[in-house]
């Protein structure tokens, strides 16, 4: 189990938060991942290495906490006016940016420094969020629309599937494959 307690939404502990996962991506950009240390980190954010172990642990759970964070969506998917073409833009996107090189890196930490589960729930919950709210737009427009568990089942796990196991095979016509074989193979017909 981690010892990383429960973050309270504001005050103090967001602020060291926010100026802690600023220190990581900071001294990230300057010299790498690799030399990262806690001393380095809290140094860097003005705080105490010992508020660092206390509130993550160890460097590992640092650094998946601030993957998790870079891996939230900044903003809803985009609205193309129908739910295949929302549907293969936003899994395009998904691709390119979870296979990029920051994405791969980010991913790694998400997982690598999650004991319990919570991250790797987190960053499904962001991709679900952004599905949810294709569907319901769809929805909303009168159109026939999969579930969300369809949709995860039968496009992002594919497509993670692919950028943790075999990054050769990867391209936006993949993503658009995918969706296709949803709405056309796996809907019930209305």
């Amino acid at each position: 189990m981690s010892p990383k307690p429960a973050a309270r939404p504001g005050g103090r502990s967001a602020r060291v938060q926010q100026s802690v996962h600023a220190a990581v991506r900071e001294l990230q950009a300057e010299q790498g991942r690799g030399d990262l240390t806690i001393p380095q980190i809290a140094a860097r954010a003005g705080v105490t290495p010992s508020t660092l172990y206390r509130r993550w642990g160890d460097l590992q759970e640092l650094l998946s906490d601030v993957a998790v964070e870079r891996l939230r969506p900044e903003a809803p998917p985009a609205d193309h006016g129908n739910l295949r073409a929302d549907l293969e833009h936003w899994a395009a996107a998904f691709l390119e940016e979870m296979s990029s090189p920051p994405g791969r890196s980010y991913i790694r930490d998400a997982l690598a420094g999650d004991p319990d589960g919570s991250n790797s729930g987190q960053c499904s919950a962001y991709a679900v969020d952004q599905v949810d709210t294709i569907l319901s737009r769809a929805a909303e427009r009168g159109e026939h629309v999969p579930d969300t568990d369809t949709v995860m089942d039968h496009v992002v796990a594919p497509v993670m599937y692919r950028i943790l196991f075999r990054p050769g095979l990867l391209d936006p016509q993949y993503a658009r494959d995918l969706v296709a074989t949803v709405l056309y193979r796996l809907m019930p017909l209305p």
